[in-house]
């Protein structure tokens, strides 16, 4: 017997209303009632309904993905000895309406409704969207293309998560009768940052600075999340001194500059004369911690 996944074209991730909806799309388009011409109709919703049948019920996908029932929802061996018993549980009832499955006597009020040309509302649709990471912090437009040709111009709300799912109404399937149109239900996912990276309403970046600026403070500019600011670095800034710009977060949180000093990559004959010669007020050992 068919995998049911591969007969209602789903992947074994589907949600309950991603089984339902393909279920429902298929089950109108292979109708024996609808296909009067096809003898391969009546087979064909057989399977659908088969399929939907077990996906449809928790119980029985679960069983199914671990390989303990086949697509035709028998045993696998080697028999468990408490299946006849399973078997007769309420769970395994089916087309049970609270289950997400699909009752049969709504698949024949559907079918009625289309054959009265009643209104029926179009079906929702699915898809994805990468933004950038300033582009998701600050809002923007973005177009989307869409796999029937259409494109959609995309806005981006401020402070948007990665995983964030916007809902466009109307911008779905089609609705039939004059029903009204579904929705288009896009994830968008947020692509990192070079040197930005959230924490939660915050944000926070490694900042370089060089030894000199490290040791007796500077003034430099920085980036944020919209335009450069100036940044003083205190004298003896140690590496990772978190240096905060209030209200230069996502949403009124912060901006975090984490300093990392950098050392000179050519050489520096007077850095290290004066090394040579200096002797550290502090003496204490930077390993001490790692040693025994």
């Amino acid at each position: 017997m068919a995998d049911p996944y591969e007969t209602l074209g789903l992947k074994r991730d589907a949600t309950a209303e991603e089984v339902r909806s393909a279920y429902r799309k298929l089950a109108k388009l292979h109708h024996p009632d609808l296909n009067p011409d096809d003898p391969k109709a009546a087979e064909r919703f057989k399977a659908l309904s088969a399929a939907n049948m077990l996906l449809s019920d928790p119980v029985q996908r679960g069983r199914f993905d671990r390989g303990e029932i086949d697509a035709s929802g028998t045993e696998t061996p080697p028999e468990r000895p408490f299946y006849r018993d399973f078997a007769d549980q309420p769970g395994r009832q089916r087309y049970r309406r609270d289950s997400g499955g699909f009752d049969p006597a709504e698949l024949d009020e559907l079918l009625a409704a289309l054959r009265r040309g009643a209104t029926l509302r179009g079906d929702d649709l699915h898809a994805s969207l990468t933004v950038d990471f300033l582009d998701a912090a600050n809002g923007a437009t973005r177009r989307l293309g869409l796999a029937e040709g259409r494109t959609l111009d995309v806005a981006i709300p401020p402070g948007l998560r990665d995983g964030q799912v916007l809902r466009l109404k109307g911008q779905g399937g089609a609705g039939q009768g004059g029903g009204a149109a579904g929705d288009l239900l896009i994830e968008v996912r947020v692509a990192p940052h070079p040197f930005f990276r959230r924490v939660a309403e915050d944000v926070e970046m490694d900042l370089p600075v060089t030894l000199r600026e490290a040791v007796l403070g500077a003034r430099i500019t920085v980036p944020t999340l919209t335009t450069p600011v100036t940044l003083t670095i205190p004298p003896n800034a140690a590496p990772g001194t978190r240096l905060r710009l209030k209200g230069r977060g996502i949403g009124g949180g912060d901006l975090y500059a984490v300093l990392r000093p950098v050392l000179p990559t050519a050489p520096e004959p007077e850095l290290a004369a004066f090394l040579e010669g200096w002797e550290p007020r502090d003496t204490q050992d930077p390993r001490r911690d790692m040693l025994p």
